[in-house]
């Protein structure tokens, strides 16, 4: 496992980071995350979780949101998010 992905214990707090947004775009028909000269389309899982990155939830607590909500198998919806948020840390979209 990758040193970001240590980083997402159970207790981390996930936000974007500063200049970091999710936007509807009307124009595609979806939503994009915008950084700082760069744009990335986020898929309907993505903006799922990360509508949940607020700082406020834990990492466990967005897990157990979408368990709750999509009623799927814990242990692949946490590898799932995981995947999601350690690829964002490294792309300095996200913080903990």
């Amino acid at each position: 496992m990758t040193d970001a992905g240590r980083e997402f214990a159970p207790s981390a707090k996930p936000r974007l980071l500063r200049g970091v947004r999710l936007k509807h775009d009307e124009v595609r028909g979806g939503y994009i995350l915008l950084a700082p000269e760069r744009v990335v389309r986020a898929d309907p899982i993505a903006v799922a979780v990360l509508q949940r990155c607020d700082g406020i939830r834990s990492f466990a607590d967005i897990v157990d949101e979408l368990c709750a909500v999509y009623k799927g198998d814990r242990e692949r919806i946490e590898n799932d998010v995981r995947v999601l948020l350690v690829d964002l840390f490294t792309k300095r979209m996200i913080g903990i």
